[in-house]
C-alpha cells in the first residue's frame, strides 16, 4: 500500500515549525491511542501512521532527505518506520511522557532495540570520486561492555525484583474514562533493579571506544551519496543488533571540471583562427589517459559544444561512463605583431568587399 505524505498525515502544511509538528502529534496521538480504542483496526492503524510520520519531520535530518527525495529517499538512511505498538512506545517512551504526564509503554520489561545509526561525513576530490578510494576510517562509538556482556551487572550477582510493580515493569493508572499501563518509575520499565552494577561500564552496559575499520568508496559517487555498513554502528539495548554506520560523501569542486550527474563539462579556450578553420588539440580528461584528441569542427562560434561520449564520470554500479561535454571559449588576442595586424586588414578588406557585392545584388545592381 502506497504511503500518505507525512505532512497530510498530521495535517501540517510542509514549512511547519517543530512546535507545530508536536502539537497536531499530540493530537492525533490522543485520538489513536489504543487504550482509547480498544479493538480499533483503524485506530491502531492511524495511530501508527502518525507516529511514523512524526519521527521523520520531528528529526531534521530525516525532514531534509524526506522533503528532496519522498519515502524512497528515507530507505538509505535505515528508518523503515514501526512494526508495532511496542516499538512505538519504545521509541516514545520519553514523548509520551512530555505530552500526557506518564509513560505508555504497554509491556513490563524492554524489549530488544537496535541500537542507533551512526553518521560519517567523508569528502572526496573528483579524482577520488573518478577512481574510488580505499581508506581507514576512525570513530568512536558504544560497544557492549565485553565484562558483564552489555546486561550492566556485575558477573555472578543477580538483579533483584522491583518491589514498586512486583517485577511487571508496569504499574497501572486511571487518566479519565481509561485505564493505562505505565512504566513503571523505580525501574524504569526493567521489572528488576540492579544492586551490583559492573565496574568496568558503571552498570551502563555500554562502554564508548574509538573503531577503526577500512572502507572501500566506488567509482562514481557524488555529493550526497551514501554507502551503508550494517551492524557497525552503535550497541542495541537489552540484547538488540547493532545499528548501522552511514558513510555521506562530499565531492569537492573542481578547477577544471563541473559535474552534473555522470556527465562532466569543460570550457576549453582557442584561438579565433583555430575555430575559423578548425583544427585537432588535446584537451583534458579525467583517469589514466590524461588527455584525449579533439577536433575542433571550421566556423565554431564562441560558446559552441561538443561531447565525448564515455568521457565522464563512472555510473555508479555499471561499467560504463557518462559523457564529457567541451564549451569552446574563443579568445580574442589582445596585441598583434605588424605582419599580423596586416593580415588581419588585408582579411577584413577581402570581408568589407564581400559585403559590398552582396548589398549590390540585394538592390539588383552588377
Amino acid at each position: 500500500m502506497e504511503k500518505r505524505d507525512y505532512y497530510e498525515t498530521l495535517d501540517v502544511p510542509r514549512d511547519a515549525g517543530d512546535e507545530e509538528i508536536k502539537r497536531a502529534y499530540r493530537k492525533l496521538a490522543m485520538k489513536y491511542h489504543p487504550d482509547r480504542n480498544p479493538g480499533d483496526k483503524d485506530a491502531e492503524e492511524n495511530f501508527k501512521e502518525a507516529a511514523e510520520a512524526y519521527e521523520v519531520l520531528r528529526d531534521r535530518e530525516k525532514r531534509q532527505i524526506y522533503d528532496r527525495f519522498g519515502h524512497e529517499g528515507l530507505q538509505g538512511t535505515g528508518f523503515s518506520g514501526f512494526s508495532g505498538f511496542n516499538d512505538i512506545f519504545s521509541s516514545f517512551g520519553d514523548i509520551f511522557e512530555d505530552f500526557f504526564g506518564f509513560g505508555t509503554r504497554r509491556t513490563g520489561r524492554q524489549r530488544p532495540r537496535k541500537g542507533s545509526d551512526l553518521r560519517y561525513d567523508m569528502e572526496l576530490t573528483l579524482e577520488e570520486a573518478f577512481s574510488g578510494k580505499e581508506e581507514e576510517i576512525s570513530f568512536q562509538k558504544w560497544e557492549s561492555c565485553d565484562s558483564c556482556g552489555g546486561s550492566g551487572i556485575t558477573p555472578g550477582s543477580e538483579p533483584e525484583i522491583c518491589r514498586t510493580c512486583q517485577g511487571s515493569g508496569n504499574i497501572v493508572r486511571s487518566q479519565g474514562f481509561f485505564q493505562i499501563k505505565t512504566t513503571c518509575p523505580a525501574c524504569n520499565g526493567q521489572g528488576r533493579i540492579i544492586t551490583d552494577p559492573c565496574r568496568e561500564c558503571r552498570g551502563g552496559g555500554k562502554i564508548k571506544r574509538q573503531k577503526k575499520i577500512n572502507i572501500k568508496i566506488p567509482p562514481g559517487v557524488d555529493t550526497g551519496s551514501q554507502l551503508r555498513l550494517r551492524g557497525e554502528g552503535e550497541a542495541g539495548e537489552h540484547g538488540g543488533p547493532q545499528g548501522d554506520l552511514f558513510i555521506v560523501i562530499h565531492v569537492k569542486e573542481h578547477p577544471l571540471f563541473s559535474r552534473q550527474g555522470d556527465h562532466l563539462f569543460c570550457d576549453v579556450p582557442i584561438s579565433f583562427v583555430q575555430a575559423s578553420l578548425g583544427d585537432k588539440i588535446a584537451v583534458p580528461v579525467l583517469g589514466q589517459e590524461g588527455s584525449c584528441d579533439v577536433k575542433i569542427p571550421h566556423g565554431t562560434q564562441p560558446g559552441d559544444v561538443s561531447s565525448i561520449p564515455g568521457q565522464g564520470m563512472p555510473i555508479l554500479g555499471r561499467s560504463s561512463r557518462g559523457d564529457l561535454i567541451i564549451k569552446w571559449v574563443v579568445k580574442i588576442p589582445e596585441k598583434v605583431n605588424q605582419r599580423q595586424r596586416e593580415l588581419l586588414e588585408e582579411f577584413a578588406q577581402i570581408e568589407r568587399s564581400k559585403k559590398s557585392k552582396k548589398k549590390g545584388k540585394f538592390f539588383g545592381k552588377g
